[in-house]
C-alpha cells in the first residue's frame, strides 16, 4: 500500500462529503481569522511604538533635576547613537505690557532626533525645522495669543531680548499632554547664559537618544545601573499611554472575536472528524484484510488530512492578509505615523495554530480507526474502543486551552474566557444529564410522536450530551459576539458621551475661582468640575523612604523621584467609586488619605497604612482610610491622592478645572487667558476626537471578524446536527416501513431538537452573561456592567426555533429517501 496516492485519491472521491467539507470550512475560517486579528494587532503595535519615538524626540530619553552626566553622551557616540541635550521649565515671556507663564523648551541644534519639527514663519510658510538659532525662539499658537504679538515680534524671556522666529506648528513634546503652560522652545546655549537653568532651578534636564535598536537597548541596559540619583529612563512603550489605553481596549475586542471563531471552528472540526471516521470504519477493516498494516492505514488517514490542510490553509492565509488590509484602509488615518510592513511572522503562527487546531481536534477519533479489525468486514457490530484511547480525547482540551492562553495575548481575556467556557461546558453536562432523567420520566406520559422524539434523546445519551456541549458552545460564543460584544462596545462608547469634559484649565488662584467660572458659565460651559490642587513629593510609606528597585511597575520611580499632585473635597467626586473604607463624613483628628487602586497596587499598600508627602515646608504623615476606583477616561479632574479637607485647607495651593464647550473656543478662551495671565488652558479636542475615531474603527473592524465567528457558529451547528444523521436514516426509514407517516416523523424531529436547542439555549444565555460581566470589570475596565438581558433572552426563543428548524431540515432528504433502499444498504 502506498499511503500518498491513497490519500490523494481518498480526498479526491469524498471531498463532496459533507464531513470532509465541514473539515475544510473550518479550517478555512480559523486561519482567516487569527490571522486577521494577529496581523493587524502586529501593525498596530508597530506603529504605536514608532508614534512613541516622534512623540518623545527620540527612541530613548534619560531625565533628571540636574543636566545629564557627559559620560552618558559620550558611550552613545561611542555606539553609534544620535545625541540631544535639552532642558524643560516654566518662565514668564513679556511682550510690552503682557506676559505669559510658558512650558519652555530649551535645546541644541540636534532637536528633534525623531519626529518632525514644524514651524510657520514670517511669510506665512510652513517648514521643517531644528531647534531655533540662538538669539530666536518658537512659541505655539496659544503663547503668541495670550501675548497678542506674531511671528517677527520681540519678547524677553529669562532677561534676553529674543526674536519670535516662528509658530510651532507641530513638535515632539516628550508625551506630556498635560502641559502647565503654552510651548515656547529657545536655544539650549541662550539659557544657560541667562542662567534659566542654573543651579537652584526647576529645570528638568534630558538626553535624547536615536539609533539601532539593538543598540539603543545595550545602551539602555548600560545605562540603568549607572543613572545618578533622581534620574530615569524614559522608553517609546512609556508615551502615548492615553491612547494605548484605547487600542489595548480595541485589539481585545478583535482577539475575543477571533479566538471564539478558531475555537468554534475547533468543535466543528471535532464533529466532523467524529463522523469522518465512523465512515471510514469499513474502508478501514477492509483495508485491513487487504495486508495493510495499521501504521500505513493511519499514515495514509493522517496524510489525507494533511492534503486537505494544505490548500484550506493557504485560503485561509489569503483571506485573513485581504481583511486585515481592508481593516487598516478602514483605519488609515487612524494609525499614527506611517502604515509599518507587513509582518510575516503572525501569519505563518496563525496558519500553525490553525493545523494544531485540526490535528488536536481531529486526531482523537481518527487515530481509534487504527483498532479497526480486519473481522469488521464480516461482522457489523460496533468496535468496542480500547480504554487507552480515552486520553487522547484530552487533546482537543489541551489545544484550545493553549490556543485560548496565548491567543488572547492578555492573562485576564485568557482567563475569562478559559473559565467561561469551562463553566458552560460543565453545565451542560450536569443540566444535561438532569434533562436526560425528567424526559425518561415525561415520555411515558406523553403519546405518539412527542414521546417518541423525547425518548430518542434519552436513547442516545452520550450523542445527547455531546450535540448539547456542541450548541451550548457555539450559541454562547455566537451569543457573546452578536449580543454582548456590542453592549461592550456600546458601554465604551458612552464613556465617552457628548459633554465630555474637553478643556482643561490650570493655576486657577483662589480669588479668580469665582470670576473665572462665571465667565466660564457665560461662554456656554457645561461640565465644569473644579479642585484644588497641591503639588508635593512622597517622602516616606509607613516611615520608611521609598526605593524604586523595591517595586516591579515602572512607573514607581517616576512617582518616588518626581512630584507629587494632590487634592481635597467634602464630597467623593463624580468619576470616583469608593472600593474599601469610608469617606471623610467628619473632621478627622489626624490626617487621612484616600488612594486610587492603581496607587494602591503599584505601591503594594493597604487600608491603615501611612504615607508621608512634603508639600511646601510642610511634612504631612496620613493614614490611608479608604481605596478609590478612578475612571480616568472620564476627562474629569482626578487624583491618586486626595486628603481630607482640613487637612489639605492649610497647604498651598492652586485650583485645576475641567469643562466642555462645543465649537471653536479658542478666541473666547485667548481673551480669557489675557484677563488672566497666570491661567493655563489645555484643549483636549484632539485626543477625544482621536478615542472617539478608535472606538468608531474598532466597532467596524469586530464586525468584520465577527463575519468569520458567526459562520464558524453555523458551521458547529450543521455538524452537530450531522453527527446523528445516519442513525436518523435508519431509524426514518424503519419507521416508514412500519407504518409512520410524515406528518408523525416531523413532529418527532421538531420536538427532540426544539427540547435540545431550549437546554442549549438556557445554557448559552447564563454563560454569555456572565462571560460578558467578566470581560467588563476584568479586562476591558468598564465598571458597572449589566449584560442585556433582554436581547439574550431571545437566544432561548432563537436556539430552539432554529435548532429545531434545522433537524428538521436535515432530515427532508432522509425521509425522501426509499425505505427499501436504506435497509438494503444496512
Amino acid at each position: 500500500m502506498r499511503p500518498l496516492a491513497f490519500a490523494a485519491r481518498s480526498l479526491r472521491r469524498e471531498f463532496r462529503q459533507a464531513e470532509l467539507a465541514t473539515l475544510a470550512a473550518a479550517l478555512v475560517l480559523a486561519v482567516a481569522a487569527l490571522t486577521a486579528v494577529a496581523t493587524l494587532a502586529s501593525r498596530v503595535e508597530r506603529a504605536i511604538l514608532a508614534s512613541a519615538a516622534e512623540l518623545i524626540g527620540g527612541d530613548l530619553g534619560l531625565t533628571a533635576g540636574k543636566p545629564v552626566p557627559a559620560e552618558f553622551a559620550d558611550e552613545a557616540r561611542r555606539r553609534g547613537l544620535a545625541t540631544n541635550r535639552l532642558a524643560d521649565f516654566p518662565s514668564v515671556v513679556f511682550a510690552g505690557e503682557a506676559s505669559k507663564l510658558a512650558d519652555v523648551r530649551a535645546s541644541d541644534e540636534a532637536f528633534p532626533l525623531r519626529g518632525e519639527l514644524r514651524v510657520l514663519g514670517a511669510d506665512g510658510v510652513e517648514k521643517a525645522a531644528h531647534a531655533p538659532p540662538a538669539g530666536a525662539i518658537y512659541a505655539d499658537r496659544a503663547a503668541l495669543a495670550a501675548l497678542a504679538v506674531e511671528v517677527g515680534a520681540h519678547v524677553q524671556l529669562g532677561g534676553r531680548d529674543l526674536a519670535v522666529a516662528g509658530e510651532i506648528v507641530q513638535s515632539p513634546d516628550g508625551g506630556n499632554v498635560f502641559r502647565l503652560a503654552p510651548r515656547v522652545l529657545m536655544n539650549l546655549a541662550d539659557a544657560q547664559a541667562s542662567g534659566l537653568i542654573g543651579v537652584g532651578s526647576r529645570a528638568r534636564h534630558r538626553l535624547l537618544l536615536a539609533g539601532d535598536a539593538a543598540a539603543i537597548s545595550a545602551f539602555a541596559a548600560w545605562a540603568k545601573p549607572r543613572l545618578p540619583d533622581g534620574a530615569e529612563q524614559t522608553t517609546v512603550e512609556d508615551a502615548q499611554q492615553n491612547l494605548r489605553t484605547a487600542f489595548e481596549r480595541g485589539e481585545s475586542f478583535l482577539r475575543l472575536a477571533a479566538l471564539l471563531a478558531a475555537l468554534l471552528s475547533g468543535i466543528a472540526i471535532a464533529l466532523a472528524a467524529q463522523r469522518f471516521a465512523r465512515r471510514k470504519v469499513e474502508e478501514v477493516a477492509l483495508l485491513r484484510c487487504l495486508g495493510a498494516s495499521r501504521g500505513e492505514v493511519l499514515a495514509a488517514l493522517l496524510l489525507e488530512l494533511g492534503l486537505l490542510a494544505l490548500p484550506a490553509c493557504l485560503l485561509g492565509l489569503a483571506l485573513g492578509l485581504g481583511l486585515q488590509e481592508v481593516v487598516l484602509g478602514l483605519a488609515r488615518g487612524l494609525l499614527p505615523g506611517a502604515t509599518p510592513a507587513l509582518p510575516w511572522g503572525p501569519p505563518l503562527a496563525a496558519v500553525a495554530v490553525g493545523l494544531a487546531v485540526l490535528f488536536g481536534f481531529a486526531l482523537p477519533p481518527l487515530l481509534r480507526l487504527r483498532e479497526v479489525a480486519p473481522m469488521r468486514v464480516f461482522r457489523q457490530e460496533p468496535t468496542r474502543r480500547a480504554r487507552r484511547f480515552d486520553a487522547l480525547y484530552l487533546l482537543p482540551l489541551l489545544v484550545g486551552a493553549v490556543l485560548i492562553f496565548f491567543g488572547a495575548g492578555n492573562v485576564r481575556l485568557a482567563a475569562t474566557l478559559a473559565a467561561g467556557f469551562a463553566g458552560v461546558a460543565l453545565a451542560t453536562f450536569a443540566l444535561g444529564l438532569l434533562l436526560l432523567r425528567l424526559v425518561r420520566t415525561a415520555a411515558t406520559r406523553l403519546r405518539g410522536a412527542l414521546r417518541f422524539g423525547l425518548a430518542n434523546l434519552a436513547r442516545r445519551r452520550a450523542l445527547t450530551l455531546l450535540q448539547a456541549g456542541a450548541l451550548s458552545l457555539s450559541l454562547t460564543a455566537l451569543a457573546v459576539l452578536a449580543v454582548v460584544g456590542p453592549s461592550l462596545l456600546a458601554r465604551w462608547r458612552d464613556e465617552l458621551p457628548g459633554d465630555t469634559p474637553n478643556w482643561f484649565v490650570l493655576n486657577l488662584q483662589t480669588e479668580q475661582r469665582a470670576a473665572v467660572e462665571q465667565r466660564l458659565r457665560e461662554l456656554g460651559a457645561s461640565s465644569l468640575n473644579t479642585l484644588p490642587l497641591a503639588v508635593g513629593k512622597l517622602v516616606a510609606i509607613n516611615g520608611r523612604a521609598p526605593n524604586p528597585d523595591d517595586y516591579q511597575d515602572r512607573r514607581a520611580a517616576g512617582w518616588i523621584n518626581g512630584e507629587t499632585r494632590l487634592s481635597w473635597s467634602d464630597t467623593l467626586p463624580g468619576s470616583n467609586k469608593l472600593l474599601q473604607g469610608r469617606w471623610f463624613d467628619a473632621p478627622a483628628s489626624t490626617p487621612q488619605l484616600s488612594v486610587d487602586q492603581m496607587w494602591i497596587d503599584m505601591f503594594h499598600l493597604k487600608l491603615g497604612d501611612t504615607m508621608t508627602l512634603r508639600v511646601g515646608e510642610r511634612e504631612i504623615t496620613a493614614t490611608i482610610a479608604s481605596i478609590r476606583g478612578v475612571d480616568w477616561d472620564s476627562f474629569r479632574v482626578n487624583f491618586f491622592l486626595m486628603l481630607d479637607p482640613a487637612s489639605g485647607a492649610g497647604l498651598p495651593h492652586s485650583h485645576v478645572a475641567s469643562f466642555h464647550l462645543d465649537g471653536d473656543a479658542t478666541q473666547a478662551l485667548a481673551a480669557l487667558s489675557r484677563a488672566h495671565p497666570n491661567l493655563s488652558l489645555i484643549d483636549l479636542n484632539a485626543i477625544l476626537d482621536r478615542v472617539r475615531d478608535i472606538i468608531a474603527r474598532v466597532s467596524r473592524a469586530v464586525a468584520w471578524v465577527l463575519g468569520f465567528s458567526l459562520a464558524a457558529g453555523l458551521l458547529v451547528l450543521l455538524a452537530a446536527l450531522a453527527s446523528t444523521a445516519d442513525e436518523r436514516r435508519h431509524e426514518t426509514a424503519l419507521l416508514r416501513t412500519l407504518g409512520a407517516h410524515r406528518r408523525q416523523l416531523d413532529v418527532a424531529v421538531l420536538t427532540e431538537f426544539a427540547a435540545l436547542g431550549l437546554l442549549a439555549g438556557c445554557i448559552a444565555i447564563a454563560g454569555a452573561g456572565a462571560i460578558g460581566t467578566l470581560l467588563a470589570r476584568q479586562v476591558f475596565r468598564l465598571g458597572d456592567y449589566l449584560p442585556p438581558l433582554g436581547e439574550l433572552s431571545l437566544v432561548v426563543v432563537g436556539a430552539a426555533l432554529v435548532v429545531a428548524l434545522a433537524g428538521w431540515t436535515g432530515t427532508l432528504r432522509i425521509a425522501r429517501t426509499s425505505p427499501m433502499n436504506v435497509l438494503r444498504r444496512a
